[in-house]
């Protein structure tokens, strides 16, 4: 017992020398975020001083250049100084970060000490009587709506009447309950393309039924905001907001649409599927082969998968990078794979089934976006489970229980300009004008074979490398991942030699590729402009 106090007095200066550093690092934190706000004004104040001398300026240019260079000369350097000095305040505010994290965290990151989650799920007891009363409807849905499947009203009744005993269990505080009873709701909305639902009724019922099951047994008693910081450590924003979640929210309803009535088609409950511009394209792609291939409606699936995508988007509050990372997990799951692999299975269609899809097309570049726009959270999640391990903390028990951030660095985001809320919601994307060329050129790449009259290996080449270029192109924005740009330089280097070794490729097309390669190239080098600050990620960013 005496070895032990006399252990914790050697310590305690150690201590609170630690104490004492992490306390100057703030202090200095606090200086340079109240350096960031007077050069704000500062900025304010010189565009206010240019506006004013903006008509003397133009005289002074018509009578006098050398007066007005004179003049100008000073306003510019202001300009150039208020440009630059933020990029160097963030980027002494990153590094403090990363030293706070670094002393301070080993002590003081916790997992979060009660299953707050379970907490939040049993405590919404109004939530789990609506299931219960949905489970009722389900269950009475086959005699009242007159299924046309034998199968799915077996399913329907069977599903309602768990749905019913799983709502009770979870009103008595039963902490499985609820998670079993979403997992019945999952199956409720996928039955019907399992058993070809024949009737409209019945796939939209199940649908509707299973999506506010699942919302009402987990979704909804979740929503409830955390204690702790919003911010990641060292990030310039939250990318957990529900701004930043709106934009893959509204993708997500649009795409849903588009693929339910693709599977309506699908399913015989309409008899043509429109398309703008290919004719009977759509039609084409959705009766292919390719989609016989599926035991299921692949149009379907899509619309479930959608379904998934938007109720993983919607859960959780503010703080879900560490207070949920498994739902973060999930959600990037949910997102980036799937997303990235019906893409690719879009990008196919001309060769694997000669004809395009414009309602596919749309969904695809939806998707993108949607991957786009999911990364930055997804990065947050991994680098704070990365802190906590540093911290000999448990990843198995953070990533499902979730944790806490150190008291000397919480709600202390980084300074950054204010910005309007519709400008805020796209934080983690920014378009540079290369990589828009870039993804332009991969579209005029997909067209290029109808245009110049390519066949064989030429057009399938084109077709498939500049639908990739766009991916790349498109997934490079976000600026977590703009490093992946650099794989469109090796795209377009097969871009180049490809129509002289596969053949089929007339001399116009052959050039067209290698002046389409050739500017891909140029496009992917610069970096384009960063507008935040990723903590630990940064140096990753380039």
């Amino acid at each position: 017992m005496t070895h032990d106090h006399a252990g914790h007095g050697m310590q305690a200066p150690e201590e609170r020398s630690q104490d004492k550093e992490v306390q100057a690092a703030v202090r200095r934190l606090q200086e340079l975020r109240a350096q960031q706000t007077l050069l704000e004004h500062t900025g304010e104040q010189v565009m206010a001083e240019q506006r004013a001398h903006d008509a003397h300026a133009q005289r002074l240019m018509e009578t006098d250049p050398r007066g007005h260079i004179e003049m100008m000369r000073p306003m510019q350097e202001a300009m150039a100084r208020v440009r630059d000095l933020p990029e160097q305040l963030l980027a002494q505010e990153a590094a403090l970060f990363r030293d706070i994290a670094a002393r301070d965290a080993d002590r003081q990151i916790e997992p979060l000490r009660v299953p707050l989650m379970t907490d939040m799920v049993l405590m919404e007891k109004w939530a789990h009587i609506a299931a219960g009363l949905l489970g009722a409807w389900l269950a009475a849905s086959p005699s009242a709506l007159a299924y046309p499947s034998r199968e799915l009203a077996i399913s329907d009744m069977i599903s309602g009447a768990l749905i019913m005993v799983l709502s009770a269990l979870t009103y008595l505080g039963r902490p499985w309950a609820p998670w079993a009873n979403a997992t019945v709701g999952l199956w409720v909305m996928f039955a019907p393309l399992v058993f070809w639902a024949p009737d409209v009724a019945a796939y939209a019922n199940d649908t509707l039924v299973g999506l506010m099951v699942v919302s009402f047994a987990v979704i909804i008693p979740m929503r409830l905001p955390m204690p702790g910081p919003e911010v990641p450590p060292g990030w310039s924003y939250n990318p957990s907001t529900w701004g930043q979640r709106a934009p893959i929210i509204l993708l997500g309803v649009v795409s849903y649409f588009i693929a339910r009535y693709m599977s309506a088609f699908q399913l015989g409950h309409i008899g043509h599927a429109w398309d703008p511009f290919f004719g009977d394209g759509t039609v084409r792609v959705l009766t292919s082969d390719v989609s016989q291939m599926f035991p299921i409606s692949d149009a379907g699936l899509g619309a479930y998968v959608y379904l998934i995508e938007i109720l993983s988007t919607v859960m959780g509050d503010s703080r879900r990078w560490r207070t949920m990372p498994w739902m973060v997990a999930m959600f990037g799951v949910a997102v980036i794979p799937l997303g990235i692999t019906s893409v690719v299975l879009i990008i196919l269609q001309p060769l694997a089934v000669g004809a395009w899809c414009t309602l596919c097309l749309i969904s695809a570049l939806f998707m993108l976006l949607m991957v786009a726009l999911s990364l930055d959270e997804v990065i947050a999640m991994i680098e704070y489970l990365v802190i906590a391990r540093r911290a000999g903390r448990s990843t198995w028990r953070m990533f499902w229980n979730g944790g806490t951030l150190p008291e000397q660095i919480r709600d202390l985001g980084l300074a950054r300009r204010g910005e309007s809320p519709w400008r805020a919601m796209w934080a983690g994307l920014i378009v540079p004008p290369t990589l828009m060329i870039s993804a332009l050129v991969g579209m005029w790449l997909m067209a290029a074979p109808d245009i110049f009259n390519s066949v064989g290996g030429a057009a399938d080449s084109d077709h498939l490398l500049g639908a990739l270029v766009v991916v790349v192109a498109v997934l490079a924005m976000a600026e977590v991942t703009r490093a992946l740009r650099f794989l469109n330089i090796l795209l377009a280097l097969t871009i180049i030699v490809a129509p002289w070794v596969l053949g089929g490729a007339p001399l116009a097309a052959g050039i067209n590729d290698v002046v389409a390669g050739t500017l891909i190239i140029v496009l992917s080098i610069p970096r384009g402009a960063i507008r935040n600050r990723y903590g630990a990620w940064n140096p990753l960013i380039v």
